[in-house]
């Protein structure tokens, strides 16, 4: 027995070593490396490809793209925090407004915390989109929001990475695929209206929605992205955003559509919308739209790979200082509840 124990101690020593060490001494590039233009593209061929029938909510295709993620959540080992094999917040269809839409569901994972297990940062998607026309004709979506939901899955598997390392980050993290943002942003409503974790220990929202293709306006000056929303409600979170940015991507960070005065109203359009009118800061990562939005030739193959890479690479990095930061940030500008 005494043999045995002898030759176990250097391995519990070791996992011990692992488990314990400190978050400062990481070096988060190491880990935004393994967000991959190859592993998206392979991700990202399945999830956008006819067979998934353009994922319309309620329908089988949409289905199918829950299945997706759930199963890559478990292949990273990432537990429901719902529990057990349970991955799916079911949305009840009196939220929805507008057409006849079946039962759907956001797929949740999550990430404990080391330090400060209470306060959640929520890094979302949409994964759904408009399905098919009358004829079989298949709208892929894979600009809106496939994209975006399979930078989630590449930054869940980097934020993994780190933790087998012995890195995990100090505050936890849900992986949040919404539903129904087609139908009117039902899915992120729905989970702040019923959230799996209470809005108040929620930090902040990093929202992905269009991160794989270049606007007309960036022709030939690609390397960029439109940040809408940092700094609304956080001075601490645009200032955050601006010094990852500087220090580990140096992209061209545009606010073009974060202007007050915007048409498109952007701001108001997707998925951190439900976060931000909860006065939970947030950051809108996006694109820009192009001549494919909503239409059939929104395919895989229009993609821009790297681009798409480097994108969620700023969005984990970004995250990486808000899990791991001492304090929560600030909400300093904060808004009248339910105000525009």
């Amino acid at each position: 027995m005494k043999k045995i124990w002898f030759l176990a101690l250097p391995a519990l020593l070791a996992a011990c070593s692992a488990h314990n060490k400190k978050i400062e001494n990481a070096d988060p590039m190491e880990y935004a490396n393994t967000i991959t233009s190859e592993e998206l593209k392979e991700h990202l061929y399945t999830f956008a490809s006819d067979e998934f029938e353009g994922r319309e909510t309620g329908e089988p295709g949409q289905k199918m793209a829950a299945e997706y993620l759930k199963n890559e959540y478990k292949r990273l080992n990432l537990p429901s925090p719902i529990g057990g094999d349970d991955y799916y917040q079911e949305v009840p269809v009196s939220y929805f407004r507008r057409g006849n839409v079946k039962p759907t569901e956001n797929v949740v994972a999550f990430l404990k915390g080391s330090e400060k297990p209470d306060e959640i940062l929520v890094i979302s998607s949409h994964y759904d989109h408009v399905g098919m026309d009358d004829e079989g004709n298949v709208y892929n979506g894979a600009d809106d929001d496939g994209s975006g939901t399979v930078g989630v899955l590449e930054i869940a598997e980097a934020f993994v990475e780190a933790s087998k390392d012995g890195y995990t980050p100090k505050r936890s993290i849900l992986f949040l695929n919404v539903t129904g943002e087609e139908k009117g942003l039902v899915g992120s409503k729905f989970y702040t209206d019923e959230p799996i974790f209470p809005l108040a220990n929620t930090v902040a929202n990093l929202n992905i929605d269009m991160i794989g293709r270049i606007d007309p306006d960036h022709e030939g000056k690609d390397d960029y992205v439109y940040l809408i929303g940092s700094d609304k409600l956080s001075t601490d979170l645009h200032e955050l955003s601006e010094n990852v940015n500087t220090k580990f991507v140096n992209m061209d960070l545009d606010y073009k559509y974060n202007d007050e005065n915007d048409p498109n109203r952007f701001y108001y359009r997707s998925d951190h919308y439900n976060f931000a009118k909860n006065n939970i800061p947030i950051i809108f990562y996006f694109n820009g739209t192009h001549a494919d939005y909503h239409k059939m030739t929104d395919t895989p193959d229009k993609i821009e790979y790297d681009l798409l890479a480097k994108r969620a690479q700023l969005v984990f990095l970004t995250a990486w200082e808000i899990a791991n930061r001492d304090e929560r940030l600030v909400v300093d500008k904060p808004i009248e509840k339910d105000s525009e």
